[in-house]
């Protein structure tokens, strides 16, 4: 069984094509140096690029793969929900041409569905799992029973994680997009900045990161001379602080032993090392995936679209890409 998948959610334009026993060919075209000059994702501009990018790496995906007869697809996986309705419409009326042209059947994928089974693109998941999602637009944590099968446990209530980042980073000069420059000098600074940990101590598991944002920008109007890495450090650990406590008490409330972190802040490697030291100790089984499929990628949306063809799900050709669909009440829509 083989499929082809598309991935269009926000500024990646990304294409693969996998089988039962692995990844075929993945293709990837990062839009992050053309949205750098405006310090974020323009999303018209974003699917304007989708469009002119998708047939050229569809080329590009089947020569590097030698996989050169498209017809010997079962099934096309795509994106619906979440993201830039620009981009998704882009995407979703690709993947309807390529399967009407080919008589195939469409299967959606959830974009967090995607991310939380990056995981597992090689290997079957055990269940039950906890599954924190961290990117640019997400911050949530579920529980996960089965595939399909997602409860909602907590979010953030204003700025998403990756969001935060950016901003933060922007206020420091480095520029978009700020994760991985915010962590990569955060390795020279040191804790020196007093920062708060927002919702640490409340009784449920949503996040705010909005008022530690705004924290750091009080700290350099009042203090110009503070050094960016400190900062950068400061802020780095104030955010990872609350996410590890938030995780802790889900784990003490649910009884499962095993977490998996996922979405682009995932590559962040004070991340990597505290949840993996920290959660270990506690016998919690942390599981990230590599730094590739971290962000947006189409790997992982033919994963998910595996695991739901295998069960006989497949949707309208007339189906329709929606920006914010819940990821429990799509679980129960198409599994």
């Amino acid at each position: 069984m083989i499929t082809l998948a598309v991935e269009t959610s926000c500024d990646e334009t990304a294409l693969c094509l996998y089988s039962e026993e692995g990844v075929i060919g993945d293709v990837l075209l990062s839009q992050a140096r053309l949205h750098s000059q405006f310090g974020g994702v323009v999303p018209e501009l974003s699917a304007r690029e989708h469009t002119k990018n998708l047939l050229p790496l569809l080329k590009e995906l089947t020569s590097t793969s030698g996989f050169g007869d498209l017809s010997r697809i079962d099934f096309v996986s795509f994106t619906l929900t979440p993201g830039l309705i620009l981009s998704l419409v882009v995407g979703v009326a690709f993947a309807k041409a390529v399967a009407y042209s080919l008589k195939k059947s469409l299967v959606p994928v959830h974009h967090l569905e995607g991310h939380i089974y990056s995981c597992f693109i090689d290997r079957d998941a055990e269940y039950p799992f906890l599954s924190l999602v961290v990117s640019g637009g997400h911050t949530d944590l579920y529980l996960v029973e089965g595939f399909g099968r997602y409860t909602f446990l907590g979010g953030t209530l204003d700025d998403a994680v990756g969001e935060s980042f950016d901003k933060v980073a922007t206020m420091l000069g480095l520029g978009y997009p700020g994760g991985p420059k915010i962590d990569r000098l955060a390795r020279q600074g040191r804790e020196s900045v007093r920062l708060p940990r927002p919702l640490l101590r409340s009784d449920d598991l949503n996040f705010s990161f909005s008022g530690l944002k705004t924290a750091v920008r009080n700290a350099l109007l009042k203090n110009p001379d503070l050094k960016k890495e400190d900062v950068a450090y400061s802020f780095q650990k104030a955010v990872m602080d609350v996410l590890l406590a938030k995780v802790k008490e889900a784990v003490r409330r649910t009884g499962v032993k095993r977490l998996s972190v996922v979405g682009g802040v995932s590559a962040n490697s004070m991340l990597r090392e505290l949840f993996t030291k920290e959660l270990t100790e506690e016998g919690v089984k942390v599981i990230i995936p590599p730094l590739r499929l971290s962000t947006d990628n189409a790997v992982m949306i033919a994963r998910a679209g595996m695991l739901r063809f295998k069960r006989g799900v497949v949707a309208p050709p007339d189906i329709n890409p929606q920006p914010n669909q819940p990821l429990e009440e799509f679980g129960r829509l198409w599994s």
